[in-house]
């Protein structure tokens, strides 16, 4: 245990560039202080002393903020930075040189027993407050970005981002998967755009921007080519790309004066407060 504790210590220093010394990593990181209880509390729990370690992990919750299910299985070097809002449910697995940052709930979707929150393979990085909820694995060396909700599993050496996650990914190979007729229809045209599927550039900083990014260009060449056929058309019949704008009827134009009204309204409230 104490090979296991000098081996926490280590990690520390190599992910923390505040830690100054052991003493004060002993001392004052709640994050080791959280994991010595709970390897003591897992071991309570493996011996089917489970009133004591639930006991523990409660005044662990009370002392660091941290909540740690006595179950939950936590490999080697895991350090858990600032700490305060981590929540680690019971089924939860952790590998070796995880790291997780304050806010991070590794949750359940359902109340059934058995495994029902995530497994965290080597070397996942947790960004703040992100929420991984189910019993799906998070890939090693993969990275969750801050407030991300990640609720399926995430490839090794993924990004996942947003809400819900998105993933970005350098050499991907799509995993085989039945689809649906439209969603294989929209996966052969975004290909035929030069769509890359979860943005798989080591650019890119979110898929959903690059694919409404491609989308512009391709409406764009669109909008020039048809500019001219309009062009090649009117030299046969020069009325035929004339546009003719038909009247608003009364209708319209009373919902344009009603939307006016709301504006002007409302620049007059803005220029009242600004006033005060």
């Amino acid at each position: 245990m104490f090979k296991q504790l000098k081996e926490d210590i280590q990690a520390v220093f190599a992910r923390d560039p505040a830690a100054r010394n052991t003493l004060e990593v002993l001392l004052t990181y709640p994050g080791i202080h959280a994991l010595i209880m709970h390897r003591v509390a897992h071991q309570l729990w493996q011996k089917e002393l489970k009133g004591t370690a639930r006991g523990l992990s409660t005044f662990n919750r009370f002392l660091t903020g941290i909540e740690i299910h006595p179950g939950a299985k936590i490999g080697k070097r895991f350090f858990i930075d600032h700490g305060m809002g981590v929540v680690i449910g019971e089924t939860a697995e952790i590998g070796d040189d995880v790291t997780l940052y304050h806010g991070v709930t590794l949750g359940g979707t359902t109340w059934n027993k058995g495994k029902r929150h995530p497994t965290l393979e080597d070397g996942v990085v947790v960004g703040a407050g992100a929420k991984i909820l189910g019993p799906f694995t998070v890939g090693k060396n993969a990275k969750i970005g801050s407030n991300a909700v990640v609720t399926k599993a995430v490839p090794d050496n993924a990004t996942a981002v947003g809400n819900p996650a998105r993933y970005i990914l350098k050499d991907y190979k799509e995993q085989p998967a039945s689809l649906s007729l439209d969603d294989s229809r929209r996966m052969n045209y975004a290909k035929s755009l030069g769509f890359q599927p979860y943005a798989a550039v080591p650019n890119a900083s979110d898929p959903v921007m690059d694919g409404f990014r491609i989308l512009l260009d391709h409406m764009q060449k669109t909008d020039q080519r048809l500019q001219d056929i309009c062009t090649s058309l009117s030299q046969v019949n020069p009325e035929f790309c004339v546009q003719r704008q038909k009247p608003l009827s009364k209708d319209d134009q009373a919902i344009i004066e009603e939307i006016k009204r709301e504006c002007d309204l409302s620049t007059c409230s803005n220029e009242q407060a600004f006033k005060k």
